[in-house]
């Protein structure tokens, strides 16, 4: 193997595929990226055995073959080296001798032989455009599980239907929904994936490096799903078991609504949560007709309180919610008016951005006790 390659091109390259190379790996290979040089392009491919990704660049080819780089290493060495061309040439023993100007460079690599086999690319089921599935991604992948027991959490549903596309997370303590209209050609059934936490990540920063316009295809088989946009494919495992029945969570009698300001309402939670209790990250809210009230307190810190004044003619409630909680949603969600609905103090909450109507977006939160 030997081929030389831009230093831009490179270095971009290898930026994608430092979110699935393992870093603390009892299986050194998975460490390294495997680079392929044929024609007149160079593809690298990473891998954990549960995420790949597999990328290319222009390069000269001097000689077809294959080896194995340290991933973290090679990267701190392209970032640092001049603007220019980059040569690479495959040594005895699988040592890569990498030359830039008059600076070289030998790096440790393995057998490509040790390096995992990564599936086939089966027909694209869809195209999904870039813009939506990382505005979907944004919405809700927040709300996603940290705890392993919970498996079918730890990731993100996809709903292809034939004329939209939605997208739910939930962790039992919240549940975020984003839901729009898109004509899927080809496509006459529900498909239904559980998409890993960390495979949304990159799919996610795929699509915003290929901007809003490019089209991702998807397809999957019985284990895998493949995301592919131009010369870049990422393959995921498929998460399996049942995702909880979402719609029956949703909120069907919320009728107590009071509309605030998107960054009037995030400002004031952030305020307020500072003095709230640590472990809990409790916030009060008590909505009467004069508006809504927004406190905390704790026995370390000491007491906040703030006071939007907002038209409501509902009953008086107050209800307490986890500040974090809260303030990751108004994070997401469109500047401009947010919709606040609720029931009671023990039902779970609603909360909906109005200005965006291109998506149809609903956070449910269970409330805390106070």
């Amino acid at each position: 193997m030997e081929f030389s390659v831009k230093k831009f091109d490179l270095q971009t390259e290898l930026d994608l595929t430092q979110g699935v190379v393992e870093r603390k790996t009892t299986i050194p290979i998975l460490s390294n990226l495997l680079f392929e040089a044929s024609g007149s392009r160079l593809t690298i491919t990473a891998t954990d055995l549960e995420l790949s990704i597999r990328t290319s660049c222009e390069a000269k080819v001097k000689k077809d073959g294959a080896g194995t780089l340290p991933a973290k290493k090679l990267l701190d060495l392209v970032r640092l080296l001049p603007e220019g061309e980059i040569r690479f040439k495959l040594l005895e023993n699988h040592w890569v001798q990498v030359v830039s100007d008059r600076k070289t460079y030998k790096l440790v690599g393995m057998s490509r032989d040790n390096f995992p086999a990564i599936p086939e690319v089966p027909h694209p089921l869809v195209k999904i455009p870039a813009g939506i599935i990382s505005s979907l991604i944004a919405k809700t992948s927040f709300a996603i599980s940290m705890e392993e027991s919970r498996y079918t959490l730890n990731g993100g549903l996809l709903l292809l239907k034939p004329d939209a596309i939605v997208m739910v997370a939930t962790d039992g303590h919240r549940l975020a929904l984003a839901e729009t209209d898109h004509k899927f050609e080809g496509l006459s059934n529900e498909t239904r994936v559980l998409i890993p936490k960390k495979a949304m990540a990159e799919v996610q920063r795929l699509a915003l490096e290929a901007g809003d316009d490019a089209q991702i295809e998807f397809s999957r088989d019985d284990s895998h799903l493949f995301f592919r946009v131009g010369e870049r494919l990422l393959i995921s495992r498929m998460l399996t078991g049942q995702f909880p029945n979402y719609e029956a969570v949703l909120p069907r009698e919320n009728k107590k609504t009071v509309v605030l300001e998107r960054s009037e309402l995030n400002d004031a939670v952030r305020r307020v949560a500072q003095l709230a209790d640590q472990r809990s990250h409790t916030v009060r809210l008590a909505v009467a007709k004069e508006g809504i009230e927004i406190s905390a307190s704790s026995p370390e810190y000491g007491e906040a309180k703030e006071i939007i004044e907002k038209e409501y003619t509902g009953d008086p409630l107050q209800i307490g919610f986890n500040a974090q909680y809260m303030l990751d949603f108004l994070g997401a969600a469109a500047e401009g008016p947010i919709a606040l609905e609720l029931k009671d103090e023990q039902s779970a909450g609603q909360m909906r951005p109005l200005a965006d109507e291109t998506y149809r977006y609903r956070y449910v939160i269970m409330p805390m006790r106070i």
